[in-house]
């Protein structure tokens, strides 16, 4: 559910002011949310695809053809699970206008309605 005009006015507000109190701490708690979970994420899809191309591998040297089914179906996952994760992941100066955009797209409908 998206923030009202008012509570996302309340939001920025309160991120001014913790800003101006300690940019410091503003900073390092900007880039710890979602663009390192999503950095982890992709490194976790990297590993996963390494492994399904040693299955593959593995399944053709020991000509066991479901062994390198298995594999393709790992990195095939692990690819898409790369993808999206790199999609979704914000952009280090993306974050606040974000935020303002999810604001702009709510007004809209609303100033539409009456």
């Amino acid at each position: 559910m998206p923030l009202s005009e008012h509570e996302q006015r309340m939001l920025e507000q309160m991120e001014r002011a913790l800003y101006a109190e300690d940019p410091k701490f503003a900073t390092a708690l900007e880039g710890s949310g979602l663009r390192t979970y999503t950095r982890r994420r992709v490194y976790q899809a990297v590993a996963g695809f390494l492994v399904g191309i040693a299955l593959l591998m593995a399944g053709m040297v020991a000509k066991q053809i479901w062994i390198s089914v298995v594999g393709f179906l790992v990195m095939l996952g692990c690819a898409v699970l790369a993808v999206t994760a790199w999609r979704k992941a914000p952009k280090p100066g993306e974050q606040q206008a974000a935020g303002a955009g999810g604001g702009a797209s709510v007004d809209s409908p609303n100033s539409a309605g009456p």
